[in-house]
């Protein structure tokens, strides 16, 4: 079953730069803005929904940031929401370098086998994987993986924005 992913919009322009400030300062204001673009996109999708878990950061990155901006997205979007919120769920498990500047395939290797789910938590439920950013779609099929592998009944992917292509 193929992942069903769908981004707000394209990463351009000044989401480009919105982006980047959350990801380098904890802007609580941003994050809640960008959760509510994510509201109005998966309400017109049919999808059933248990669980919102993000996109986990390793240890080192989380560290040196203090915050996951994925996390702040994540988190808001389920309280507006009123679905179940986990950063519990899923873990990075090995650090990853950072995907910028690889290519599709040295993406996948790079975080193949780089994500565990907890199957506590995530065994029969359907859950959105929220992250900032799209582009080749590695990290969150890693994710999937590991989420199905934990008996997740099914996986979408929210993303705010969509490094290329059409936005789905």
């Amino acid at each position: 079953m193929p992942l069903k992913v769908r981004s707000y919009a394209i990463y351009e322009g000044p989401l480009v730069r919105a982006l980047l400030q959350l990801k380098y300062r904890s802007n609580r204001l941003l994050a809640f803005t960008m959760s509510q673009w994510l509201v109005e996109l998966l309400s017109q999708e049919t999808w059933q929904v248990d669980l919102v878990v993000p996109v986990p950061l390793g240890r080192d990155r989380l560290r040196q940031r203090g915050y996951n901006q994925a996390g702040l997205i994540a988190s808001a979007l389920a309280e507006f929401q009123h679905l179940q919120y986990s950063d519990r769920a899923l873990q990075r498990i090995r650090e990853t370098r950072s995907q910028v500047g690889l290519d599709a395939m040295a993406r996948m290797r790079n975080v193949q086998g780089a994500f565990l789910a907890d199957s506590a938590i995530v065994e029969g439920k359907r859950v959105i994987v929220v992250d900032d950013l799209y582009t080749t779609g590695a990290t969150l099929s890693s994710c999937t993986q590991a989420l199905l592998e934990a008996g997740a009944v099914e996986v979408y992917g929210l993303t705010v924005g969509r490094a290329h292509g059409d936005i789905q």
